[in-house]
Formats: structure tokens, C-alpha cells, sequence
């Protein structure tokens, strides 16, 4: 891994923790046992490696959601494997994360609107044209809707105060999206869901 990729590997798992906004870059120096002089030989500002790691992650992400769907044999299996990437990738995320950039990381905010607004958006209306076709689920959804409904779903798990008391992002995911799928599914689709359920939980 180049010395870039480590020192964004290295800020994004403090970011991911404790918010960006009390990260310094003297403490992400401090982590990894080098100087800040390294770390703007790399990086302009804290700024700039902010929207770097937020970047590099997002990357990660589409990555492994395109690796999932090719994959899995159906629409349904895709989402399971999705859940238990999301379960990997958000474990142990402190929400406060996406306040952060929305507050002092205006482009690194920007990327995020951007993946939301493209990849996440077309990502999930093709799962959902591909479980119609699969016969999985229901053939008269509104498909525009229901897009739009299950984005704004995958960010309820970054506002705190929409699930006071339960600080678990993956957890929050899980519910939300293993509820979503119930209510697109068909009949055959449900009977599907529960066997990757009952799969998941021998696992």
C-alpha cells in the first residue's frame, strides 16, 4: 500500500470513530509515528485529506457493491451480501461522521451528495428492476419512489436523534433494509428472504 493510501486508511479509521471535527492533523501524525510535515507532503490540509479518505472509502464501497451483484445468483441474495458488506464497512461508525462534513468539509460533503445522488441511487434501482424481472419482487412497484424512499432510509442511520437511545449504525441499517425488502418482495421473493435469513444466522 503506498504511504498515501496508509495515512488515509490511518485518518479515516480515527474520522470514522470520533468525527472529523475532533481529529486533528497533529493527532493522525501522532497514530501513525510520523511527522506533519509528511502529512502535508501528501496532503495540502486537513481539508484536503478529509475529502481524500471520504473518497477513498466511497471507492471502496461501489467496489464491493458491484463485486456483491455480480456474485449473487438473485436480487434478494444481493442485498444480503450488501448487508453484511455494510455491516463490515459501518461497524463501530460514530454518526456524527456526515454532521461533520456537512458543517467544515463542504467538498468532501459534496462527494458524499454525489455517490448518494448517482452511484447509491442507480445502484438501488437496478436492484430493484432486477428482483421485478427475477420475479422476486412485487411487478407493480413504484420504482421511482421507492429509490428515492430507500436512500433517504440509508441516511436515517447518520441522524442520532431519529433513533435516540441506539447509537448502532449497522444494527439501524439491517432493520431498515431487511424491512424494505419485505415490503417489495412477492410471494416467491419472501419465501427467498427468509432461506438467506435462516442462511445468515447459521453462518
Amino acid at each position: 500500500m503506498e504511504p498515501q493510501e496508509r495515512i488515509m486508511d490511518t485518518a479515516f479509521g480515527l474520522f470514522r470513530q470520533y468525527g472529523t471535527r475532533s481529529i486533528t492533523m497533529d493527532d493522525i501524525a501522532e497514530k501513525m509515528g510520523i511527522s506533519k510535515k509528511t502529512l502535508y507532503a501528501h496532503f495540502m490540509d486537513k481539508d484536503d485529506l478529509v475529502t481524500q479518505a471520504i473518497t477513498r472509502f466511497i471507492g471502496i464501497v461501489e467496489k464491493e457493491c458491484l463485486t456483491d451483484r455480480e456474485k449473487s445468483a438473485d436480487a434478494i441474495e444481493e442485498l444480503f451480501l450488501v448487508m453484511d458488506m455494510l455491516d463490515r464497512r459501518l461497524r463501530n461508525m460514530n454518526p456524527v461522521v456526515l454532521l461533520d462534513l456537512q458543517k467544515f468539509h463542504a467538498k468532501a460533503y459534496q462527494v458524499f451528495l454525489n455517490y448518494q445522488n448517482n452511484s447509491l441511487t442507480n445502484t438501488i434501482r437496478e436492484n430493484m428492476e432486477r428482483g421485478i424481472n427475477e420475479g422476486l419482487y412485487r411487478p407493480d412497484l413504484d420504482i421511482r419512489t421507492l429509490t428515492q424512499y430507500r436512500v433517504y432510509g440509508c441516511m436515517l442511520s447518520f441522524q442520532p436523534e431519529a433513533f435516540p437511545g441506539n447509537s448502532d449504525m449497522t444494527r439501524v441499517q439491517k432493520v431498515l433494509l431487511e424491512n424494505f425488502l419485505y415490503g417489495v418482495a412477492s410471494a416467491k421473493g419472501y419465501k427467498l428472504i427468509e432461506k438467506y435469513k435462516q442462511l445468515s444466522q447459521n453462518i
